[in-house]
């Protein structure tokens, strides 16, 4: 997750935070009044029912939906509650349904066994910025930079929390580490780019962003947030260059139409509609 990646893409794709209640906790005990016999054998049938997962079944549940990998992972982690890996991955399922709290939540359970987990730190801090709660997070990802000061990730969502809880400085000092550790990488860029953007100023998002998406590992989100910046500054025909390139021809053609609404709002200095950016991008309108 990428926490400033606020996808024009996503303008038409209704995002769901999910319904199914899986359960985080250990399984019931045996009753203990169960005659000797079923006492023998109901461990034996348990056993074989929650073999741990195989690495290859891992992966392949890492390539499915959030909501499929939200159940694998929460059996596997009540199978072993000290299994971080099955612990992290189902925070990071949470967090992709819109379950931040619970992402979080999952994240810190690992850390109360696993206190120097970097991957359990960068969790719990992602998690809490998705869930609008940077500030909780910002000392997960302090923690995290002093274990691995040259992880370039720890260090650009420590900038993206700094700079959601106004401490834009900060914010700016830890981006630069980023950079320094890997330069032009994309996710740093786009981290920077979007925060500009937040701030109305997409002049200065635009060249970030130009960089991020001519790099090797860009990605269609970062594409998308530059037709963003453009389509905002009034250069349409560039924006819906990029639109057409990675989206279906109905959903480009609504980011267009958005765009042209919002650029002329903007240069009229009056909003485009009641609805904001977040929100249309949260509804599919």
């Amino acid at each position: 997750m990428k926490p400033y990646l606020i996808s024009i893409v996503a303008i038409a794709a209704v995002l769901s935070a999910g319904s199914a209640q899986a359960g985080l906790f250990g399984k019931n005990k045996d009753d203990k009044a169960q005659p000797r016999k079923s006492q023998t054998a109901v461990p034996e049938a348990r056993s074989e029912r929650f073999k741990p997962a195989t690495q290859a079944e891992v992966e392949t549940a890492l390539r499915s939906d959030p909501l499929a990998q939200s159940v694998f992972f929460t059996r596997e982690f009540n199978y072993d509650p000290t299994n971080a890996k099955m612990g992290i991955h189902l925070s990071d399922a949470l967090r992709s349904m819109g379950r931040y709290k619970e992402a979080a939540d999952m994240a810190h359970r690992v850390l109360l066994f696993a206190p120097d987990n970097v991957d359990a730190l960068l969790a719990a801090g992602r998690a809490h910025i998705g869930g609008n709660d940077a500030f909780q997070g910002i000392a997960s990802l302090q923690h995290a930079t002093e274990l691995k000061p040259k992880d370039w990730q720890a260090w650009s969502l420590l900038g993206v929390a700094y700079d959601h809880v106004r401490r834009p400085a900060d914010a700016q000092g830890a981006w630069t580490t980023a950079l320094q550790l890997s330069p032009n990488n994309p996710n740093v860029l786009t981290n920077m780019a979007m925060s500009r953007v937040q701030a109305g100023d997409f002049a200065t998002a635009e060249p970030l962003l130009r960089t991020a998406a001519a790099q090797k590992g860009a990605t269609m989100q970062v594409r998308q947030n530059l037709a963003l910046v453009l389509g905002m500054q009034g250069k349409m025909a560039e924006a819906e260059q990029l639109l057409r390139v990675d989206l279906p021809p109905a959903q480009a053609d609504a980011n267009l139409k958005w765009l042209q609404q919002a650029a002329q709002a903007r240069v009229a200095a009056t909003a485009p509609t009641e609805r904001s950016w977040d929100s249309v991008r949260a509804s599919g309108g």
